[in-house]
């Protein structure tokens, strides 16, 4: 089982976050922000996740080191439950209808982070939620997770459906990339023979 725990304390956050990557897409979040708690239970479904988030943050001045710590955590939490990354498929993609929006995925986990976001949000908030986070978290997930991710918005015009389309469609590729392949379950997949 690839089940790992990440612990993250700083003076902006407390975070206790655990993954199972061969879940079957339970979860239990509770980050301080309402939207945030809906974009990974999404993701924890879409994905087939289990997934346990708890977050104790500074979310009386806003909710950026919350999102952007909860994202470096989770990267964190791939990162060491894919150990070695023996067996993974490792790329992953996925278009995603959202009603208006279209959002593709595209995933590699390759051990070299990077982030080609191109999502137009067209507004500054959902709710109360800044939607500038949504790159914010993104960037703190690749960086820890070591992979290159691209979220590209092919359609779309209303805010949460773009949010929430990047969100599944992320998780889906994810899924893609993180499964072990059975035909080459004891390999890396790679020319190098390391990622």
């Amino acid at each position: 089982m690839r089940i790992t725990k990440v612990v993250r304390k700083t003076a902006e956050t407390d975070i206790v976050l655990k993954l199972n990557l061969d879940g079957v897409g339970k979860s239990s979040i509770d980050t301080g922000c309402g939207f945030l708690n809906h974009m990974l239970t999404l993701f924890a479904s879409h994905g087939r996740f289990d997934l346990e988030v708890k977050c104790v943050g500074d979310t009386d001045v806003d909710y950026h080191h919350s999102v952007e710590d909860i994202g470096i955590a989770l990267g964190e939490a791939f990162n060491a439950a894919l150990g070695d990354k023996k067996g993974i498929h490792r790329y992953g993609d996925t278009i995603l209808p959202m009603d208006e929006a279209v959002i593709l995925s595209a995933v590699d986990f390759s051990g070299r982070d990077f982030l080609g976001y191109r999502l137009s949000i067209p507004t500054e908030k959902v709710g109360d939620f800044d939607t500038e986070l949504v790159e914010e978290f993104w960037y703190g997930f690749v960086r820890k997770a070591q992979c290159a991710l691209h979220l590209v918005q092919l359609s779309g015009s209303n805010s949460h459906h773009i949010i929430e389309g990047a969100f599944k469609s992320a998780a889906r590729s994810f899924r893609q990339a993180v499964t072990i392949d059975p035909q080459f379950a004891n390999e890396i997949p790679s020319t190098k023979g390391v990622l």
